[in-house]
């Protein structure tokens, strides 16, 4: 049962990165800040073992923390640095939204808007941390 939920949220939130609300870099107050969230209020994470323009999360990584992925370089909402954001090839061909050079992902158990589960987790050999608009990761 928990695998078909694991597989559920990231079909989700998969599925949902071409709509057009999801398509942006927004800003939102938590609990560690205002930081970067997409259309639809989804946590951004920047992994730290990737390097700048390149994604270094793949197979069981990209599984648990799904990139933002694109048809076309996403907006900028208001308070989101346009000149920042960016998009990256990933190793399948598909584009990964980028700020300030750094793949973002979500994270598979973040299933409500605003939530953010896994701030300053180590994962995958790396740590996965929330980002703030300047670009700076939250540590």
């Amino acid at each position: 049962m928990r695998a078909l939920s694991l597989l559920v949220a990231v079909v989700s939130a998969l599925g949902g990165a071409g709509g057009s609300s999801s398509v942006s870099v927004a800003l939102r107050s938590c609990d560690y800040g205002r930081i970067l969230f997409d259309g639809r209020g989804r946590a951004l994470y920047a992994f730290t073992r990737d390097g700048r323009g390149r994604s270094r999360c793949s197979g069981a990584c990209a599984k648990a923390w799904p990139p933002f992925v694109v048809r076309s370089r996403p907006k900028a909402a208001p308070g989101a640095k346009r000149s920042l954001i960016g998009t990256a090839r990933r190793g399948g061909g598909t584009l990964q939204v980028t700020y300030g050079g750094r793949p973002l992902y979500f994270y598979v158990g973040d299933r409500r808007p605003g939530q953010v589960l896994c701030q300053n987790v180590n994962e995958f050999g790396g740590l996965w941390l929330v980002v703030r608009p300047s670009g700076k990761l939250v540590r």
